[in-house]
């Protein structure tokens, strides 16, 4: 079977609307590497999205779900709970960020645990007003994409947005803007815009994703917490991306001096399986009536056992320490190919969550035209990278944090001459 064949079905079968970055049509993969439907080899420097940080197919992942297969794969815990629902919620109450009791819900997807994260902070402040950032993403669902700032191609065609969210500019000083400029948009926005009083939380990625791999810088966060302490304001951390070792500790919120009161995660929580999850403080969490949290699948036992695996790996095998150790040969690499390439012009990110930012070679413009050409031409060589930000300017890096050094030099290697070849171009 080729590529192009299941291709021509795709276009045949499903709508455009759900995009992709490769026409690679997968048939197996393991830890790093995947092989597609004739065969060819790829590195993989998606990870699923930073999904599988602990690798493809990784043993102790497969052995937790297969046992698990052996019991029941779905009876709703709403109907007939079961324990490791409650066990991996104890482990993430005592793994989260906080110094206060905790309480943990699970859902299926990231888009969700920022849906449920919003409903428990209106519950609890009997508020309704969000503020999200610039270039922040929170998912497709109309809160999640509301919330999301980039209207192509997350909003466009979509219509009105959800009410009562607010925007204002997340602190990139490459693009001039700062914390001080930030927190100035907030106070101009409750002037002109919404009563602080009725604010029932602000949401922010320690590190953006979609919107470009910035790292929320430590002062922001300090004011934030100060704003949202100062008008009983709920602080909110997107963990979708950032969450489970990637950026050097289980959670990026790790690297700041101050806690949010609400986590949302998914992605690497569970291996490859969807799970997602909310927690948080414990009295805002009881503040929806129960039946008001929940859903068919959240929870589902065969994620819940994942997770279980995921999060024993990832202390087993200390990848944390092994996300910076990566992140910062990453970096290693790509300063000394800067070195020769003008349009690389910034480097950025804690642990292995890296990303390379390119401009035109006169630096007056973003340059996504190279970024894609540099994406395409790994693609050609064997390596999956995958681009971002609100430019498409941005290559980012996410392989998994359990591949193999050779391999990781494979990688830089086929990264190093495909920048050259489009150089070169």
């Amino acid at each position: 079977m080729l590529n192009s064949e299941i291709k021509t079905r795709r276009e045949n079968a499903v709508p455009r609307g759900v995009g992709m970055q490769t026409q690679v049509y997968a048939e197996r993969a393991k830890n790093a590497e995947v092989w597609d439907v004739e065969g060819n080899r790829y590195i993989d420097f998606a990870a699923g999205i930073a999904v599988v940080n602990t690798g493809h197919c990784n043993p102790a992942v497969m052995a937790a779900v297969q046992k698990q297969m052996g019991s029941f794969t779905h009876t709703c815990h709403q109907v007939l709970p079961y324990e490791n629902y409650i066990q991996l919620a104890e482990r993430l109450n005592a793994a989260v960020p906080g110094d206060f009791e905790k309480k943990t819900a699970f859902v299926t997807t990231g888009a969700e645990a920022v849906e449920n994260a919003v409903k428990i902070a209106r519950a609890a402040t009997n508020r309704s007003a969000v503020i999200a950032f610039g270039g922040g993403f929170h998912g497709r669902t109309f809160m999640g994409m509301s919330l999301t700032g980039k209207v192509v191609p997350y909003k466009k065609g979509f219509g009105a947005m959800m009410p009562d969210v607010f925007h204002v500019p997340f602190p990139v000083e490459l693009h001039g803007t700062t914390v001080d400029m930030a927190m100035n948009a907030l106070e101009q926005l409750f002037k002109a815009d919404v009563d602080v009083d009725r604010v029932a939380a602000i949401i922010i990625e320690p590190v953006q994703g979609e919107g470009g791999f910035y790292p929320a810088p430590a002062a922001l966060m300090t004011k934030l917490r100060a704003l949202c302490d100062a008008h009983g304001i709920i602080l909110i951390a997107d963990e979708v991306q950032t969450g489970f070792g990637r950026t050097g500790a289980l959670f990026a919120m790790e690297h700041y001096d101050v806690q949010a009161d609400i986590t949302t995660m998914a992605k690497g929580l569970a291996g490859g399986l969807p799970l997602a999850a909310v927690t948080g403080r414990a009295d805002l969490m009881d503040g929806a009536a129960p039946g008001g949290l929940g859903g068919t699948y959240g929870g589902n036992p065969l994620g819940i056992a994942a997770a279980h695996a995921v999060m024993d790996v990832i202390e087993s095998e200390n990848l944390c320490a092994r996300a910076t150790e990566l992140g910062a040969r990453l970096k290693d690499r790509l300063q000394t190919i800067a070195k020769t390439t003008p349009e690389i012009v910034d480097i950025r990110g804690p642990g292995f969550m890296i990303a390379a930012e390119f401009k035109t070679a006169d630096g007056t413009a973003p340059n996504p035209d190279m970024a894609n050409a540099i994406r395409a031409e790994a693609l050609s060589r064997g390596l999956v990278l995958l681009t971002c930000g609100v430019y498409g300017n941005v290559i980012r890096f996410l392989a998994p944090l359990t591949i193999e050094d050779e391999i990781f030099e494979e990688a830089m290697t086929i990264l190093e001459s495909s920048i050259n070849a489009v150089k070169g171009a």
